[in-house]
């Protein structure tokens, strides 16, 4: 009996080792075999592992994207839905700072679904009733204590006209650190008298893999939080960038793209890396002149309203004029002194911000994923969408803390941290004394003039 193995690769597709095992009878006397007599019906299909995919097979042998007409298919329904995220984004924009934290918010639970399925098993769930709300749990805990300490000086701005609900936010504010260290130990109280046998491992693995989840979604998103409210301007900037060089290496890569970048993403080229870098960093150049002009994304928002803002815009965005040689039709330019830093944001944003890309590249071979969802169509999950958008929040937040934003105190920071750390009681007794001090220095003063 002689074994007879097939190898059948499909164009576009990934490549399946079909092992068929046939009954071949003897060869016949004249040489030329002879009509299987009774083929067998096992037919057994082998997973390839996806770690190095291989290079698809074009039927014109060129290595460029545009001639693959397949392609043309995938680039519209991704451009349809990136029109529509667009759109949609800047609606949200539109309507202002709590419409975007709250955006932040569920996306934040869509990455946090995404992430939960990886690692979730039906039939241990099964077994276990209630488990599922545990990593929910802890999430929302996660989620009072980060926003609790970012917006609770903002919503004690907020409430101060009431005197009711402003000593309820006083009373949250003192006890929320406590509130939510309880809450964490309620959740790490139900999971060990959850604990079952023989199913040990399976829940600590959860237990460490929500944990870890909470570091990576809330860790970093926090940050975009809190530039959101610096002014949207820090928030959008950024967010506008990644967009920008998502969409340029896509179009660099698809029309030029022939050397391959890394081994972890083999679609990505090197020219459309290089393309996507120039255009970024020229785009955050530009932009940040469009966005600089406007107050309602410059003014930071210091409560939790939706009205209009007003504010002086500083001298980040005051415009400076530069003189330009007599051959150009214009004889001076006005530039805004952020857009030297909004240079160091683009650069980022194209040299380093890809690396989370190729983080999450490597995270989906690891589990044997092609994405993260299928929650938008062309472009995957939403975690596929904020791999990047995470490291460039965290660089913009330091960036903002490290360069711009002033380092002296300043009577706002004075006036936060009063209404934040003091009661209504203890106002008005500081507003007595620093009065009482106020009319005496005075006095000293008009006494000696005389």
């Amino acid at each position: 009996m002689i074994l007879g193995v097939r190898w059948i690769a499909y164009k576009g597709k990934e490549p399946d080792i079909l092992l068929m095992t046939t009954k071949i009878s003897k060869y016949s006397g004249s040489g030329g075999p002879s009509t299987p007599s009774g083929p067998t019906g096992r037919l057994r299909r082998r997973r390839g592992s996806n770690e190095v995919p291989p290079e698809a097979i074009k039927e014109n042998g060129s290595d460029l994207l545009v001639n693959d007409i397949n392609k043309y298919k995938s680039m519209l329904i991704r451009t349809y839905s990136s029109v529509w995220m667009i759109g949609g984004f800047a609606f949200i924009i539109y309507m202002g700072h709590l419409y975007i934290w709250a955006m932040v918010v569920v996306i934040q639970i869509f990455m946090a679904k995404e992430l939960f399925n990886l690692l979730r098993r039906a039939h241990e769930d099964r077994h276990l009733p209630g488990f599922r709300l545990l990593n929910w749990h802890f999430f929302f805990t996660a989620m009072l204590f980060v926003y609790g300490r970012i917006l609770n000086q903002r919503l004690a701005n907020t409430v101060t006209s009431d005197k009711f609900l402003y000593q309820l936010v006083s009373r949250f504010i003192k006890y929320h650190m406590v509130t939510c260290y309880f809450m964490y130990i309620a959740g790490f109280m139900w999971f060990i008298l959850t604990l079952k046998k023989k199913m040990y491992k399976y829940q600590f693995s959860q237990y460490a893999w929500t944990h870890m989840i909470l570091i990576v979604v809330f860790t970093q998103s926090s940050f975009t939080v809190a530039n959101i409210f610096e002014g949207i301007f820090w928030f959008l900037l950024p967010v506008s960038l990644i967009v920008i060089n998502d969409i340029a290496a896509y179009f660099f890569g698809f029309f030029l793209g022939r050397t391959p970048l890394i081994k972890l993403s083999p679609k990505k080229t090197w020219e459309g890396f290089i393309g996507a870098s120039v255009t970024t960093i020229l785009s955050a150049f530009l932009l940040a002149n469009i966005l600089g002009r406007s107050q309602w994304l410059t003014c930071p928002r210091k409560d939790l309203s939706t009205g209009w803002l007003h504010c002086d815009p500083g001298p980040l965005f005051k415009p400076e004029y530069f003189a330009l040689p007599e051959w150009f039709p214009w004889r001076e330019i006005p530039i805004l002194p952020v857009q030297w830093h909004a240079l160091w944001l683009g650069l980022f944003a194209s040299i380093i911000a890809p690396f989370g890309g190729f983080f999450a590249s490597g995270f989906k071979r690891a589990f044997k994923i092609k994405d993260f969802g299928d929650s938008i169509p062309g472009h995957g999950g939403i975690t596929d969408r904020m791999d990047c958008q995470m490291v460039m929040a965290v660089f913009a937040y330091i960036y903002h803390q490290s360069f711009v934003a002033p380092q002296s105190t300043t009577i706002e920071m004075l006036m936060d941290q009063i209404l934040m750390n003091l009661t209504l009681e203890e106002q008005l007794d500081l507003y007595t004394k620093l009065g009482q001090m106020i009319q005496g220095r005075q006095f000293g003063e008009s006494y000696l003039n005389n």
